[in-house]
């Protein structure tokens, strides 16, 4: 009785530890870069704040999803940019900052040059970018994992250059969720 019962603790705390251990392979924007040049997919950045409240729910509803980690593991270079970031990063020849970072100050702190050259004007912002480093587009808000798999499929599996606007509706209008 005594063997049957530890089993099974070691057994739950087991499947605890490896149901933990799944988590998005998140990279720096550089090395998404760099990785597309290797094997070409597209990119999802999460573009964040560290004062963002919907950014730390992402984080820790959407982003911690199994089938939302398992998509994006999968079929995208996941990239976590914090948007008032003090590093320089180079993008398409050209190097992106934070002129207004102070170190000394707390709460918001500048806005980095690279979210304002991808669209972002609210956090979170998940910004999609095609197999060339292009900007797709730059989707606002919170998003449950159900949410985040429309976009996640569309993007990944329907969009290209030539999708229009009628497209893109019938396909959200006619969307089946499968993620919870």
């Amino acid at each position: 009785m005594r063997t049957s019962f530890l089993t099974l603790v070691l057994s739950v705390l087991s499947g605890l530890a490896f149901g933990q251990a799944a988590s998005i392979n998140w990279m720096s924007f550089e090395e998404a870069l760099v990785a597309q040049q290797e094997s070409p997919r597209k990119i999802m950045m999460d573009v964040y704040t560290q004062w963002c409240g919907p950014c730390k729910m992402m984080m820790a509803n959407t982003f911690t999803n199994a089938n939302v980690i398992e998509y994006i593991n999968a079929n995208y270079y996941a990239v976590k940019f914090d948007a008032e970031s003090p590093d320089p990063v180079t993008f398409q020849g050209k190097e992106f900052t934070n002129p207004d970072y102070d170190p000394n100050r707390r709460g918001r702190n500048g806005v980095h040059q690279l979210s304002r050259a991808m669209k972002v004007s609210a956090y979170p912002t998940i910004v999609y970018l095609n197999e060339k480093a292009s900007i797709i587009a730059p989707i606002s808000g919170y998003k449950q994992p159900s949410q985040m798999e429309l976009y996640l499929k569309f993007f990944n599996e329907v969009y290209t250059d030539e999708v229009d606007q009628a497209q893109w509706e019938n396909y959200r209008d006619n969307f089946v969720y499968t993620w919870r």
